[in-house]
């Protein structure tokens, strides 16, 4: 899937926060790390994975800071981490996903 609008905000939302659940990363690796273990099927771009940032910043679940970047040269970059509040929005997010998910698979298995 490449950046499509049906990658719905709020599955992008719990994605990212899963990733820095692993740690803290900057916005190149979220979306690098969301490709590798979706094994190259989510790729997400620039156009949908910042405002997704700046949406979970904004609502205090991430919270950024400046770094160095190995992968970029040294460079310095913004990294994001996860907070607290993060963590159990991550939980009741995973909850509401799974609920929708085996739902929607109910559907699809009906004869």
């Amino acid at each position: 899937m490449t950046d499509h609008a049906d990658l719905l905000q709020g599955t992008l939302d719990l994605l990212v926060l899963k990733t820095l659940i692993l740690g803290p990363l900057h916005g190149w690796a979220i979306s690098k790390r969301l490709r590798q273990l979706s094994d190259d099927v989510l790729e997400v771009g620039q156009g949908s994975l910042y405002p997704a940032l700046y949406r979970l910043e904004d609502r205090g679940w991430i919270r950024a800071e400046w770094g160095t970047s190995p992968e970029a040269g040294g460079r310095r970059a913004k990294f994001y981490n996860l907070t607290a509040e993060g963590r159990k929005q991550f939980s009741a997010e995973r909850s509401q996903w799974r609920l929708f998910s085996t739902a929607v698979e109910r559907v699809l298995k009906a004869t």
